[in-house]
């Protein structure tokens, strides 16, 4: 060797990655034995640890890869099958269902589901159109998110006539499982709202108590309502039945505008009006009504859904929108599809599924914000 030259060592780099390495030769392993394994043996022939053997068998069922017996024995899966999920979306008019379907849509993703979702346009024709075309497509499961509770026995028995699966959305639906909020306790929590507020405020007196209803939901969604009115009179007793009044606002803001607006004008005396909302878009236009009519003073409004330009609102110390509760939207796509999941492995889901509620008001988003 010369002297002065450098003689550079190369070392080849394996760019792996160790725990899809481990994955792999489980995979491996349960192929080579074409049989069913415990979690036990399949540990013991890997060496790999437990938690990371049971982490990845759970993956891969979920995945489609393996499937896992009553008695906990795993299976490999030859050649797995996309699952694919028909989503009926609300609206895209409607934030919350747009917020929904966007959690929906990453959730698939993550899960490895192939969404294929339609617009229910807030329509019932539309609704069942889609659900049509969903049987015509023969997805692997429905999640139905409509408003029109006098359809859904026209789609529970169209989709259980293809033997499909079918998870309902807010609105129970013949032959579905439920998911959403528990509609009558959210009423309850954004009645408490407003009845403290009377109280604080008011001292106790109250001239109306309004609900801006959904009854084409059906009576579960009213119930958001019922809950509202039946937690006033909790906490502010004799109060007289007249002095609660349901309005139509169908979920729209411009129509709930419009009632809350023409309720205003008939009643201009009327300093101490609680206005319950079945959403955040009737809440926001019942807040529209109470501005153009200069009495801010005279309202509260709580609604439903947490919105953004809801919490927006909320935050404005002297807003006559005291209050939301959040049904966590984002939480929707994952539970969705691990209870979708669930149903087609055959496991046994119970038939009503709550989503967690928050409140929200401009108390707790202070305290949120220390």
């Amino acid at each position: 060797m010369s002297q002065g030259r450098v003689v550079r060592k190369t070392t080849k780099r394996l760019y792996l990655i160790p725990v899809l390495s481990k994955a792999l030769d489980i995979l491996e392993l349960l192929q080579a034995e074409n049989g069913p394994m415990t979690l036990e043996v399949i540990h013991q022939r890997t060496k790999i640890s437990k938690t990371t053997v049971y982490r990845v068998l759970k993956t891969y069922v979920h995945r489609g890869y393996l499937s896992q017996a009553g008695d906990g024995l795993y299976r490999y899966v030859t050649r797995p099958k996309k699952l694919r999920f028909g989503f009926g979306g609300q609206s895209a008019d409607m934030p919350f269902s747009v917020a929904v379907t966007e959690s929906l849509r990453s959730a698939a993703v993550t899960g490895g589901v192939d969404l294929f979702v339609l617009d229910n346009c807030y329509d019932a024709a539309t609704a069942v159109k889609n659900a049509e075309e969903f049987v015509s497509n023969r997805v692997d499961l429905v999640i139905e998110f409509q408003v029109e509770h006098e359809v859904a026995p026209v789609i529970g028995d169209k989709i259980a006539g293809a033997k499909i699966p079918l998870i309902a959305i807010d609105i129970p639906h013949p032959h579905a499982t439920y998911f959403g909020v528990d509609n009558y306790r959210v009423g309850i929590v954004a009645g408490d709202v407003l009845a403290s507020h009377a109280v604080r405020t008011w001292d106790r007196k109250v001239d109306w108590v309004l609900g801006l209803d959904l009854p084409e939901a059906g009576q579960l969604v009213q119930s958001r309502i019922t809950g509202a009115f039946d937690a006033v009179r909790g906490v502010i007793a004799n109060l007289p039945p007249e002095c609660f009044v349901r309005l139509d606002g169908r979920g729209m803001r411009e129509r709930s505008r419009k009632l809350v607006a023409d309720f205003l004008v008939r009643h201009p005396e009327s300093k101490r009006i609680l206005i319950a909302a079945a959403t955040d878009t009737s809440a926001l236009g019942a807040l529209d009504a109470v501005k153009e009519q200069k009495r801010v003073r005279h309202v509260a409004i709580v609604g439903q859904d947490a919105l953004e330009e809801a919490v927006t609102e909320i935050r404005k110390e002297r807003s006559a929108l005291i209050g939301s509760v959040s049904h966590e939207a984002s939480t929707y796509g994952p539970r969705l599809i691990s209870l979708g999941m669930a149903l087609l492995h055959g496991q046994t889901v119970p038939p009503y599924n709550y989503v967690e509620h928050r409140l929200v008001t401009r108390e707790t988003l202070a305290m949120a914000e220390r």
